[in-house]
């Protein structure tokens, strides 16, 4: 090669090469220059209006202080309407608190309860409490036994509860929930509120069972479950399967009565959470088809946990089988659900009779606002054979 071909191949060379590493270094400036000028402006990062909402109702109303007023969204009973309330706690010892609460709601219900409750939680120590209390339904609905009773056949009454109880609760494990209660119950029947009939101008005590007695018991209940659920008040992902042991000791030796509860739950998340698919299947029997058990504490479905399509109490007997499911969505995972759900289930007063036959059952749709551990307001429309009903309630459905 030439000396003048030389020359000209590196001058070539030079005019390829140094417009290309120029280029390099200017494309590196202008990244180092944008992530300068992002680093300048980054803020820290702002909660939704939602979240703010969420955290403030976590921290005001839901966080146990030591010493506080707090506001109550309850229920009393089922079917006293919305209801509300005003409570007071305050700690004391080491790890241990008193409350006092009150509630009244809109069908004239009320509550007062004084509670002591031990505070080893979160550990897997046991946690004790004691709570004497004193509530009066003013007008319970009563349609009679079975499922072939109509709206038309209701009658009310009216019952005060006082209780005093003592409970123990263990988690052994994080996935096993265990618990015994050991209670005194007196009920006294009155005269109902309202314009409808009182319940014995209609029913007889062989028609519902108990009637006219004020009956009072020692009760003891023994529970057990297997948990994975995020949390019992409102969870999107997790399985429960439980069961109750319920003993009623009159000491008159006439209302004594055993019953067994047993409860599946299981919610399936569906594309990271973004839907759930919620099921729940509950059996509730009476053991000892000889047993005398008062109508008001008889299984029962209707309202705002059982069958949302009809009015709370709607159907009593001696055995119970409810199921449901719900398909969830979460447009907001820290504040607010939408659900559409269906609901089917029966009483009967013989146990070889719960199966899927002749099965009353709802449909309806949701929305429920809640913090990551504890539903706080849920509003259903339920849609039965005997017309569309209204669900307000603090409580997660299931």
């Amino acid at each position: 090669m030439t000396v003048l071909a030389r020359s000209l191949l590196s001058a070539a060379l030079v005019c390829l090469v140094v417009p290309a590493a120029h280029a390099q270094d200017t494309r590196t400036g202008v990244i180092e220059a944008q992530q300068a000028a992002k680093a300048a402006d980054t803020a820290p990062p702002h909660p939704s209006k939602a979240e703010e909402v969420t955290e403030w109702i976590q921290d005001r109303l839901l966080t146990e202080r030591p010493r506080s007023f707090f506001p109550i969204i309850d229920s009393i009973y089922s079917g006293g309407g919305f209801t509300l309330g005003a409570g007071y706690r305050q700690a004391f010892a080491d790890n241990a608190q008193w409350t006092v609460r009150g509630l009244y709601s809109i069908k004239q219900y009320k509550l007062i309860e004084f509670g002591v409750l031990s505070t080893n939680r979160p550990t897997r120590r046991p946690v004790f409490g004691m709570t004497l209390g004193w509530r009066d339904m003013t007008r319970v609905g009563f349609y009679g036994l079975g499922m072939e009773s109509t709206r038309g056949d209701r009658a009310d009454f009216r019952y005060q509860q006082t209780y005093a109880r003592a409970t123990a609760q263990w988690h052994a494990a994080r996935w096993l929930r265990t618990a015994a209660t050991i209670a005194y119950e007196n009920f006294d029947e009155g005269e109902p509120t309202g314009d409808r009939p009182a319940i014995d101008e209609v029913y007889t005590p062989q028609t519902a069972p108990g009637l006219g007695a004020s009956p009072h018991f020692l009760r003891v209940d023994l529970r057990a479950g297997f948990d994975t659920r995020t949390s019992p008040l409102y969870s999107r992902v997790g399985t429960y399967l439980g069961g109750a042991m319920l003993n009623y000791i009159d000491p008159d030796h006439t209302f004594s009565f055993n019953r067994i509860d047993v409860e599946g739950v299981q919610h399936i998340p569906i594309l990271r959470e973004n839907w759930v698919l919620s099921l729940r299947a509950r059996v509730q029997s009476t053991l000892d088809d000889d047993d005398l058990v008062p109508y008001f504490l008889l299984p029962s479905l209707g309202g705002g946990s059982s069958l949302r399509g009809y009015s709370s109490w709607r159907f009593r007997d001696r055995h119970s089988m409810l199921t449901s499911v719900e398909w969830r969505w979460i447009p907001n995972r820290l504040g607010m659900d939408m659900a559409l759900f269906f609901d089917a289930g029966k009483v009967t007063s013989l146990r070889r009779d719960l199966d899927f036959s002749d099965l009353k059952h709802d449909a309806g749709i949701g929305l429920r606002f809640h913090t990551p551990g504890m539903t706080i307001l849920r509003t259903e429309l339920a849609h039965g054979s005997e017309g569309w009903k209204a669900v307000f309630s603090s409580g997660a459905a299931f």
